[in-house]
């Protein structure tokens, strides 16, 4: 993939990835907004590498997964400790990722996740996805 990556960007000046037409890729956002507790940050960040990015990583038909942690946030917005995204190569993937096992497996460790590590809620949003790397 890093080969055809280069080779792609020799092309042109920004190289798009996806397919064209009706199949395109699909990125899933799990948001996780509210507060992290008191004292907890350190913790809930090992807990999401140690068991729960684990899980998503195992989601039938993910393309990438990529687990994100707040650093910096306008200061009046709402606050976003955690984002969970799942890119698809299409929606069929996408249906598989969220069939899959490892998606109930993953879910039935939130409400203790919340309990434990974030004052908030959960968001999901879906996207369609282009990749534009530049040259």
């Amino acid at each position: 993939m890093l080969l055809l990556i280069r080779t792609l960007c020799l092309v042109s000046a920004a190289t798009v990835l996806n397919t064209a037409g009706d199949n395109y890729m699909l990125t899933r956002y799990a948001i996780f907004e509210g507060r992290v507790r008191p004292g907890m940050d350190s913790q809930m960040r090992d807990y999401v590498n140690d068991v729960l990015a684990p899980i998503w990583r195992q989601f039938d038909g993910a393309q990438t997964v990529r687990v994100m942690f707040g650093v910096e946030q306008d200061p009046n917005g709402p606050s976003f400790p955690l984002v969970l995204a799942i890119t698809y190569p299409d929606a069929k993937a996408m249906a598989r990722g969220l069939a899959s096992p490892a998606r109930y497996e993953s879910r039935e460790l939130l409400p203790e996740f919340f309990a434990k590590y974030i004052d908030g809620k959960l968001l999901h949003y879906v996207m369609k996805t282009d990749i534009f790397v530049p040259s």
